[in-house]
């Protein structure tokens, strides 16, 4: 493959690594592609984060067809093929954390109770539950996804997309945050308050052009 295929190769089993220190899955659970145009470029199944390295990381086709794949791909392959195949996202990032998959099991979608929310979009659906690696669970999640860039997986995880594997990756924690305090809110028993759409617009605005960069 060429050059910049085997540096997309390395920063998926770099991604990996980073979601296993991050405490983001469990063992092998979950998983990273990134399109390059017809072309994924996915981790594989059941190799250990801690040794995986970029010759690892398999090269298919949108049809999920192997180009340059050593090992058999991750077993949710549908499902990032169907996020690539129905939209123009080109990075996915499925992870196995806590706090969205607790929240994956008692809710059916997130509501806007932190204004991080509007860094996916708005409220975050819950996909219902189907067997993992199935064709139903892929299609379920590329619809949670419309017009978001974050979904949670029903009694099983979260996904984040989005244009670029790295940006996707620091999207991560701030789902995680969401969820973690949208439970904490539930533990309380009492009526959860919601910011409305309006505001959620606003503050999406707001956060893109959020941060900058120091001089050295």
């Amino acid at each position: 493959m060429d050059h910049d295929l085997g540096d997309v190769r390395r920063l998926v089993a770099d991604t990996c690594r980073a979601l296993s220190r991050d405490g983001l899955v469990v063992g092998t659970a979950g998983n990273v592609s990134a399109r390059v145009g017809d072309l994924v470029v996915v981790s594989p199944s059941g190799v250990d984060y801690a040794t995986m390295t970029g010759a690892d990381v398999g090269v298919h086709t949108l049809d999920g067809a192997p180009v340059d794949a050593p090992l058999a791909p991750s077993s949710e392959l549908p499902l990032h093929l169907a996020v690539y195949r129905g939209s123009a996202h080109t990075a996915v990032v499925h992870t196995h954390a806590p706090a969205s998959t607790a929240l994956s099991t008692v809710v059916d979608e997130v509501p806007a109770s932190h204004y991080y929310t509007a860094l996916f979009g708005g409220g975050i659906r819950v996909a219902p539950y189907a067997t993992f690696g199935s064709d139903e669970l892929a299609a379920g999640v590329a619809d949670a996804l419309r017009d978001r860039t974050a979904a949670l997986m029903g009694n099983h995880g979260a996904v984040v997309v989005g244009a670029d594997l790295t940006k996707v990756l620091a999207q991560v924690p701030y789902l995680e945050y969401v969820c973690d305090v949208q439970l904490r809110a539930l533990a309380t028993g009492r009526p959860v308050k919601t910011l409305p759409a309006d505001e959620i617009t606003r503050v999406a605005g707001l956060l893109a052009g959020y941060g900058q960069t120091p001089r050295r």
